[in-house]
């Protein structure tokens, strides 16, 4: 069963009170305690991130009552709460403020995600942009568009296969393996132009709207690629990991590539990762 197409603008609707609320009034304006360091140095938490996490998952608790909900912030104090997104029914992976590094740089490439899984499976997605203020929302197996503040609705395309020397992408190779690491870089000039906006929401959006071709990704955690992905499948694209197995919000470990068809998707395979 779909969410109605209430729920689904009262979701975005959520997500964008809480970039007014709470995202917006902080950036560029973070004091030095306001922004702490959480696995690594560039993996940050900042009190927009945690006060965002706060208003949505409540809004999410008054819109779906016993829906289980997993925020980025809540699972790095307690990794148990990522069990949620296996239980039967309905759930919810946030992701408050994607691109934190940038935020607290001041840089504006961050978003704010949000999907949601039923039985295990991505049924409706969305991704917010605080600062172009419209959502990218997809419902699964209803397509994919962009829905601006007065409710009008642009549907979305991904681009046009192109060859590999064409191709224009973001690839995130931080957190590759040594070896993985050795074997990809190299690699990279076969393309036409890549970046790395170290943001998976504005990446997703580029590919969902047709600017760019591909993502190239190496850590799986939710709430950083399940409403990107299923806003990307529903656009039009394909998306897998490197050995070919789909991509499922219940798999935190692997990579994963996104392109706009099987075809693109194996070129980029193979120029990247094949011996």
């Amino acid at each position: 069963m779909s969410l109605r197409a209430a729920e689904i603008e009262a979701v975005a609707e959520l997500l964008r009170e809480a970039a007014r609320r709470e995202i917006l009034p902080r950036f560029r304006r973070l004091a030095a305690h306001d922004v702490r360091a959480k696995s690594n140095p560039m993996d940050l938490v900042t009190e927009a991130d945690e006060a965002a996490e706060r208003v949505i998952t409540a809004g999410l608790r008054g819109l779906f009552g016993g829906a289980g909900i997993v925020g980025e912030e809540a699972a790095a104090a307690d990794p148990a709460i990522l069990g949620r997104l296996a239980q039967p029914g309905l759930a919810f992976v946030v992701d408050p403020v994607d691109g934190t590094a940038n935020f607290a740089a001041g840089i504006p490439l961050f978003g704010v995600m949000c999907a949601a899984i039923r039985n295990g499976e991505t049924v409706a997605a969305w991704i917010h942009d605080p600062l172009g203020d419209d959502t990218l929302v997809a419902v699964k197996g209803e397509g994919a568009w962009v829905l601006t503040p007065d409710r009008a609705r642009r549907r979305c395309a991904v681009a046009a296969p192109v060859p590999v020397a064409r191709m224009q992408g973001a690839v995130s190779w931080g957190y590759m393996a040594p070896e993985l690491k050795a074997r990809v870089l190299p690699r990279l000039a076969a393309f036409g132009g890549l970046v790395n906006y170290r943001c998976a929401a504005q990446e997703y959006r580029l590919v969902a709207t047709g600017h760019a071709h591909l993502l190239v990704y190496n850590r799986l955690l939710p709430w950083d690629h399940a409403a990107g992905v299923l806003i990307h499948a529903e656009a039009g694209g394909h998306a897998a990991q490197p050995d070919g197995r789909r991509y499922s919000p219940l798999v935190h470990q692997g990579g994963l590539i996104c392109a706009p068809d099987e075809a693109s998707w194996q070129a980029v395979r193979e120029t990247l990762f094949d011996a």
